[in-house]
């Protein structure tokens, strides 16, 4: 600890993101990354975007970008906010509309960022515990003082929680805004998008790292109604007008507008993913229903630390969370078929040992 930190960073606990290994031989299933490359049409426009005009700032507006996202999603560019990852739009709008002298409600197992950005805001947070199944009690998010944040589906759990009850809790919390992070949501789920119209309290946050395979590109984007858009634009400008870089802008255009390739990849993702669920109740493990790229699994048997410990060894990567309530599962990415055929063979050798 250093005399020159600030107490802010002296009393912070950062986040702890997956690890990333420099073995390129490791397979690699612990950070929900997508298996397969990008879009051709994204890595085409990546080569055409490596030119002169490079030497010049990028459109701090994104303005391109924004209105390909508002028209997929049947939006106003004026309803499409971009930032540098779904984290950095997370980051603004926990600014942008929480106030710290007031309860945000978020739940107990969830994304573990969120406490970050309260504690680095100085917010109060309370967290709403989920159920023994780890399903939501959507009643613990009535009437928040401060706003509420909803994962969906839920990391690490991969539960998905229905439009319905997304409404409930819209309409419980009319007068604070309602962050809906759909970092997964192409993997199954139905987006909150639709209900935007309706709901000048809706944020939904999403991400291009997962579904779209531009993890190491950091491209997010929120979408909500454009008074909130505009509050997050005060907030952004107020640290970093250039979020987003030229190249990753145009790549991010065509990542979207290449519907068939998305659309090819999340089926192949899903299929293996229902695959591996079958192949590891075939040998006693429970899985937690998933609609992401990651399924949650644990073992009566056996200890999920020690299989975790042993995949490692064997150069497979997963990831265990030593908390409270989940330190006996294991969240496993789903890779290509190929790398989920390894994991399972692996897997059945290891629990053999134990």
């Amino acid at each position: 600890m250093s005399k020159y930190w600030s107490n802010i960073t002296k009393n912070i606990e950062p986040y702890v993101c997956g690890e990333q290994p420099k073995n390129k031989k490791i397979i690699k299933l612990n950070t929900n990354e997508n298996p397969y490359p990008p879009s051709p049409k994204v890595l085409q426009a990546i080569k055409n975007a490596a030119k002169d005009d490079l030497r010049l700032y990028p459109d701090p507006n994104c303005d391109d970008l924004r209105k390909t996202i508002a028209n997929y999603y049947n939006l106003s560019k004026e309803e499409v906010f971009i930032g540098n990852g779904s984290d950095e739009v997370l980051a603004l709008s926990f600014l942008a509309f929480f106030n710290p002298e007031e309860t945000v409600v978020f739940s107990d197992i969830s994304y573990s960022f969120y406490p970050v950005y309260a504690n680095l805001y100085k917010l109060y947070y309370k967290l709403a515990k989920l159920r023994e199944d780890f399903s939501i009690n959507i009643n613990d998010f009535k009437n928040a003082r401060g706003g509420a944040v909803i994962t969906n589906p839920n990391a690490p759990t991969g539960l998905y929680l229905s439009l319905d009850s997304i409404k409930q809790i819209l309409e419980d919390n009319i007068n604070k805004v309602v962050m809906v992070d759909e970092a997964y949501i192409d993997f199954g789920g139905e987006s909150s998008v639709s209900l935007i119209k309706n709901y000048p309290n809706l944020l939904v946050i999403q991400t291009l790292s997962k579904s779209r395979s531009l993890a190491g590109m950091r491209i997010g984007f929120a979408l909500g109604q454009k008074e909130l858009i505009e509050g997050l634009n005060r907030i952004k400008n107020s640290f970093n007008s250039y979020t987003i870089d030229r190249i990753s802008s145009l790549a991010a255009i065509e990542a979207i507008k290449d519907e068939e390739y998305f659309k090819e990849c999340t089926s192949k993702v899903i299929k293996t993913r229902n695959w591996t669920i079958n192949e590891l109740g075939k040998i006693g493990f429970k899985i937690i229903p998933s609609k992401a790229n990651f399924i949650f699994i644990t073992h009566d048997t056996y200890q999920a630390e020690d299989i975790f410990i042993k995949l490692k060894d064997e150069n497979v990567l997963i990831r265990y969370f030593n908390k409270d309530r989940i330190n006996n599962y294991l969240r496993v990415s789903i890779g290509s078929k190929e790398e989920m055929e390894i994991f399972i063979d692996k897997i059945k050798k290891i629990i053999n040992k134990l």
